[in-house]
């Protein structure tokens, strides 16, 4: 019974995380767009432009490792795809973070 409910408590976390992944990915795309599209080309710009596409990246990455952990009749495979997607959205998440950071530094 106590497998089944951490079984199910993992399932909705993982469902959770893929759609918070796939939405935070396209905040970053946009950020990239919006960069192109103001056309300023100063140096913090072009680090929060490349932090940004980044983080984009891992979280598409990651989305795509929680959906094979949650495809996957594995259970080994399930764990292993599920701590890959953790530290990717960690990563990306951080990157959006300092990207925040680095915005807020160069408007200040």
């Amino acid at each position: 019974m106590n497998a089944r409910r951490n079984s199910s408590w993992q399932r909705d976390e993982l469902l959770h995380l893929l759609s918070l992944s796939g939405t935070l990915a396209g905040l970053c795309i946009t950020g990239v767009t919006l960069f192109h599209t103001i056309g300023r080309s100063s140096m913090p710009e072009t680090l929060a432009d490349d932090v940004l596409a980044g983080s984009a990246l891992m979280f598409l990455i990651c989305t795509y490792a929680i959906f094979f952990a949650l495809r996957t009749r594995r259970s080994a495979v399930a764990l292993l795809l599920e701590k890959i997607a953790d530290v990717l959205f960690l990563l990306a998440l951080t990157g959006m973070v300092a990207c925040g950071f680095l915005l807020v530094y160069t408007i200040w």
